[in-house]
């Protein structure tokens, strides 16, 4: 955050509605003076939380040690980053289709139901008023842009905060892709317990490549989210108690949103920040008609 001050050259008082005239007091304007006690914002601070998270063999076995070290915001500032980046997803998520007619709208109506006196009834001129079933919808949604924007840098910020935040309940799993021949969720939930894993918990697996056998084996599991480095997004970070990663996920996660994190923008970041992609594909009914 670039530090802002006030051009020397301007004065609270330089302008013509604190100028002295007939009506206006100067000794009274001469006892207001600016007030030198603030000081100017201090830059946004980025620091680096580095976490141990244990190895573990498909067998459920511990077999070693791995660093998660991802760029965290300051704790006076984390909850608002991560807040602006949860909103912007699902705001962005929202299709904006929902649509009602006004009385304008609404077909029929044309005739003047009855005459307007001697029928000791309400006046009304027409059938489609938003008094009546099937009459128009007062101040009703109409069609509308629900997307906003946010920082690249500070969206980043927000995933890396996030998952720092969540590196207590985050394990490290070695690469099980091979273990699975066939489709069998039996299979799948067996190793989740292996793993420390309750099946009725939320749980997000992170992995670089989902193969087809591991797909299928864990797309019955209604508590489970199955994600790519394409598809990950503040939403199932924050909403899940478990997180599983793999070693490639976390040497990723590590070269991406560390510290020293590349500059160079890689097709599926652009694709994820610009297009917000993550939240949809990540589940199939995020899609709200509002």
């Amino acid at each position: 955050m670039a530090t802002t001050a006030m051009s020397p050259s301007i004065s609270f008082f330089s302008s013509s509605l604190f100028g002295t005239s007939s009506r206006r007091n100067p000794k009274l304007l001469s006892t207001f003076k600016p007030n030198s006690s603030l000081k100017p914002l201090k830059p946004l601070s980025i620091r680096s939380e580095l976490t141990a998270i244990p190895i573990l063999s498909f067998a459920g076995e511990k077999v070693g040690e791995t660093q998660l070290s991802l760029k965290s915001a300051p704790s006076d500032t984390a909850r608002a980053v991560v807040h602006r980046g949860i909103v912007t997803d699902l705001q962005n998520s929202r299709r904006g289709t929902a649509s009602t007619l006004t009385r304008g709208e609404v077909r029929g109506g044309g005739k003047k139901p009855y005459p307007q006196k001697k029928t000791g009834r309400a006046r009304r001129g027409s059938q489609r008023t938003p008094l009546r079933p099937g009459g128009g919808v007062v101040f009703g949604p109409k069609p509308r842009d629900w997307s906003i924007k946010i920082n690249r840098k500070e969206k980043r910020l927000a995933i890396s905060t996030a998952m720092s935040s969540a590196a207590v309940n985050t394990i490290v799993v070695e690469d099980f892709s091979d273990k699975f021949d066939k489709p069998k969720t039996k299979e799948f939930i067996s190793a989740m317990k292996r793993w420390g894993i309750d099946p009725k918990e939320k749980s997000m697996f992170l992995m670089t490549e989902v193969p087809e056998n591991v797909r299928l084996s864990s797309r019955n599991i209604g508590t489970l989210k199955m994600l790519t480095p394409r598809t990950l997004n503040l939403y199932d970070i924050l909403n899940s108690d478990k997180l599983v990663l793999t070693q490639e996920t976390v040497d990723y996660l590590n070269r991406m949103y560390g510290l020293e994190a590349i500059d160079e923008e890689t097709d599926d970041e652009e694709d994820y920040e610009d297009g917000d992609e993550g939240l949809g594909a990540a589940d199939n009914n995020s899609d709200v008609t509002e």
